[in-house]
């Protein structure tokens, strides 16, 4: 752990804060830290840990946290935190949520929280038994439109949903290296969010079986080596609603997250590629501003999902107490991400319990 750059403040008997440490320093864990540091009230950003040389002690300075270490056990053995964020790479943080609930430290995960049932189990349990609040970063659940739609769902104004809809479109160009993009990454860690905005928007039914269809459109050289960046999901429900999810990773106007719930009465949509409500119109033709990060793009979902999270330990114990998207949403949610790989394997569909069983 390296010395703090500035005159250290005694947190130790603060009661009025939730203090968090960062798990992972890379794009998603500064963006996280930053929101928790400047726009999460009740929370402070007291600690980083990466294993990077020097990756910890950049955010920190950046965020004002005190402590910055490679070693993770600094942080789980600290009395001077109270929960963390869980920013690592996706295949180990099923084993870091474990860790952390066994040292009663309240996890924020990003998703996916395991890429195997057998692992999601296990973090499901490790936060029961520590009786610490587990929750999942599936920020579309936010997202100001998502959020509004699900009221439309809620209060009946949409009927009984039948038909619902979910793409995630990465903004393009794409340029990363597909031999260093995890095998399936486009179901685990990209539709993933998809799947469980389908679930979201169709509250008390239950995903049954998968069809999916997948290739590699944008890098059709990598396919041989088990690549795939587009896809189209059909997922039907036990209460009858059929929903698609889509995904690409290459979407040439910018970052693309959209959501529809139809239904016997109504429907409800969610989500834009616009930053602004400003269309120009031009000798050029029809202009409007889009954003090239979710970070940008879902903000407000962020700053949301983060708040939540603290709310959530505040009234851990209290009939008040509320932590969503749980570690089980996250079950389901990889269920159907499992579903949709076997599916591709083998080019049939695949019913929900013969992944789970």
């Amino acid at each position: 752990m390296t010395a703090p750059t500035s005159a250290p403040i005694d947190r130790s008997t603060r009661s009025d804060v939730v203090r968090v440490a960062t798990i992972g320093a890379g794009r998603i864990g500064s963006s996280h830290a930053e929101l928790v540091a400047r726009h999460v009230h009740g929370a402070d950003l007291v600690a980083v840990v990466d294993p990077v040389d020097g990756a910890a002690r950049r955010l920190a300075d950046q965020v004002g946290a005190e402590i910055a270490t490679t070693d993770i056990d600094v942080v789980l053995d600290s009395p001077l935190v109270d929960a963390v964020l869980i920013t690592a790479p996706a295949r180990s943080h099923s084993e870091l949520v474990c860790r952390a609930a066994a040292a009663g430290k309240h996890v924020f995960c990003e998703k996916p929280m395991a890429v195997t049932l057998d692992e999601a189990d296990r973090a499901i349990d490790a936060a029961r038994t520590a009786g610490v609040v587990l929750q999942v970063g599936f920020n579309r659940r936010f997202a100001p439109g998502f959020a509004a739609a699900r009221r439309m769902v809620d209060t009946g104004r949409v009927g009984t949903p039948q038909l619902l809809r979910s793409l995630t479109r990465d903004p393009g160009p794409w340029q990363a290296d597909p031999s260093r993009v995890p095998q399936w990454t486009i179901f685990l860690e990209t539709l993933i969010h998809d799947f469980d905005a389908l679930c979201f928007l169709n509250p008390g039914a239950r995903a049954v079986a998968v069809h999916a269809f997948a290739d590699a459109l944008i890098r059709p050289d990598a396919k041989a080596t088990g690549h795939l960046d587009t896809a189209v999901v059909t997922v039907t429900f036990d209460n009858g609603a059929i929903g698609t999810a889509e995904a690409s990773f290459s979407a040439l106007y910018g970052y693309d997250v959209r959501g529809e719930v139809f239904g016997s009465a109504g429907m409800a949509t969610a989500g834009t590629a616009r930053t602004t409500d400003m269309t120009f119109f031009g000798a050029g033709g029809v202009e409007i501003e889009t954003a090239r990060r979710d970070t940008e793009l879902l903000h407000t979902a962020y700053v949301g999902e983060l708040a939540a999270f603290v709310e959530a330990i505040n009234t851990a114990g209290s009939e008040q107490h509320s932590s969503t998207p749980t570690g089980e949403d996250a079950r389901i949610a990889l269920a159907v991400a499992l579903a949709a790989i076997r599916s591709v394997e083998t080019g049939t569909t695949v019913a929900i319990d013969e992944v789970t069983r």
